[in-house]
């Protein structure tokens, strides 16, 4: 089938439409090639998927009324799958403005499209920042979501609110994906694993937030893509146990639905630091800090819902994820000549 895959040059999207165009489906990446980070590394991931005939790429900014309503006309996707977003705890505090313009007028850009050309099915980028001041953990989609830290969070919790409205007024069926701390090849470098190894590999001190006993719920990114894909495969339908008495917030009688995508397995970061620097060879030189403003000291995922409903759990191990990113970091960035 044919589908939409925006944020094709970030990250997560790269990965995912890799997958895609890996089990025959034709995918058309969208990006607007912001230079939030490393422009170049964005540009390296599309010439990957360029080479794939059933690859075509459009730069386009999802909040651009009237190239998204164009491109959704144009092309009759089947299904969309939106990753494109500003990311970022840290950032979202210095440049609020960007993130209501990108995570809330252009996640509406997106789903409009999806409403008004009959799309099959929205999947869709949320995140386990959503829980915010909650500390029942491991975090469940089943529980309430409305003390958010930050405004990145905010928005994020702001798609998962308008994706509702538009699953009950026009039964489009919609899948959120809370994503919880996503690492691997060709990751953000504005992650901690990827500034970790950057600053170990120059010999320069690393700043260990929360002196480092936060944990997080570390998801290796081929585990979130097999999650992603899953999900995409598994079209979201109406809950029929759902009862308005007592309202699920991850189920609804529209066709709706929130999973959360993580590991299962948090760790602290001081673990994360011991296995990279294992990794590396090398000691880091900590630079012990407090816990940064709009953060959380813990994230845990409960993903018995994934598991139960779309038949997906992730499996891989933080040693073994970690050791395929510095496999790639220096491959990439230190290639023997």
């Amino acid at each position: 089938m044919k589908l939409l895959v925006t944020g094709a040059a970030g990250f997560i999207g790269f990965h995912t439409a890799k997958m895609l165009l890996h089990r025959g489906h034709e995918v058309v990446g969208l990006d607007n090639l912001n230079a939030y980070y490393d422009v170049e590394l964005k540009a390296a991931r599309l010439r990957i998927l360029e080479r794939a005939a059933n690859f075509r790429f459009e730069r386009v900014d999802i909040t651009d009324r009237g190239a998204m309503q164009s491109l959704f006309a144009r092309e009759g996707f089947r299904r969309v799958v939106h990753l494109a977003a500003q990311a970022g705890v840290r950032y979202s505090i210095q440049n609020p403005h960007l993130y209501v313009q990108s995570n809330i007028a252009g996640f509406l850009e997106v789903i409009e499209g999806c409403r008004a050309n009959a799309v099959e099915h929205l999947v869709y980028a949320s995140t386990s920042s959503v829980y915010g001041a909650n500390t029942d953990m491991p975090f469940s989609e089943h529980r309430g979501v409305d003390h958010p830290l930050s405004l990145y969070a905010a928005s994020k919790r702001a798609n998962e609110l308008m994706a509702h409205s538009y699953s009950s007024l026009y039964q489009l069926p919609t899948t959120g994906l809370r994503f919880f701390t996503v690492y691997g090849p060709w990751g953000r470098p504005d992650m901690a694993l990827f500034r970790f190894t950057k600053n170990i590999l120059a010999g320069l001190p690393i700043d260990v937030y929360h002196e480092g006993h936060h944990h997080r719920d570390f998801t290796y990114i081929d585990d979130a893509v097999e999650g992603v894909v899953a999900a995409v495969d598994h079209v979201a339908a109406p809950d029929a146990r759902w009862n308005s008495d007592a309202p699920d917030p991850g189920t609804s009688r529209a066709p709706y639905r929130i999973y959360n995508l993580g590991s299962q397995r948090p760790v602290s970061l001081l673990r994360l630091i011991e296995v990279l620097e294992k990794c590396l060879g090398r000691k880091a030189v900590r630079n012990l800090m407090p816990m940064q403003l709009g953060d959380v000291p813990d994230t845990s995922a409960d993903v018995d819902a994934l598991a139960r409903e779309i038949g997906y759990r992730p499996t891989t191990e933080l040693e073994r994820g970690v050791e395929r990113f510095v496999e790639w970091y220096l491959g990439y960035y230190c290639p023997r000549t």
